[in-house]
């Protein structure tokens, strides 16, 4: 009897150890990417929508990702704004990876545009600046 059961721990702990070669390691998945969004002279984010996403020229022919998208409300009052986004599809960001961060009105008028370089491990601060017509 006691063959047996050595044979199962043996056979159990074969199974663990293909199920973690085929998974991989955990720490494998990117951590999101977070920070602050505040505006320029760091006056109150005027009332709108703050549309932050990742913005990389050197992938997918330069165009914007947009399963990576955060939303933040701003009531006209805060002086930075806080979000949280999910990383890249790609594992690893480029040199040209870029944050931005744009804030509209609620009928689709862009009011401030700003923009921060994606460093890995880094919280991004972005800085909105008016935006001129």
């Amino acid at each position: 009897m006691k063959g047996l059961a050595d044979r199962r721990t043996i056979l159990l702990a074969a199974g663990t150890a293909a199920v973690a070669v085929i998974l991989g390691p955990a720490s494998a998945q990117p951590a999101d990417i977070a920070g602050t969004v505040g505006f320029e002279g760091g006056q109150a984010i005027p009332k709108g929508e703050i549309r932050i996403y990742v913005d990389d020229p050197a992938a997918h022919d330069g165009g914007r990702d947009h399963a990576a998208e955060a939303r933040v409300s701003s009531d006209g009052g805060a002086t930075s704004v806080e979000f949280t986004l999910s990383p890249p599809a790609t594992s690893a960001a480029s040199p040209s990876t870029r944050i931005v961060a744009r804030l509209e009105r609620s009928d689709g008028w862009l009011l401030a545009r700003g923009s921060a370089q994606l460093e890995d491990g880094s919280p991004v601060h972005i800085v909105l600046h008016n935006v001129l017509y």
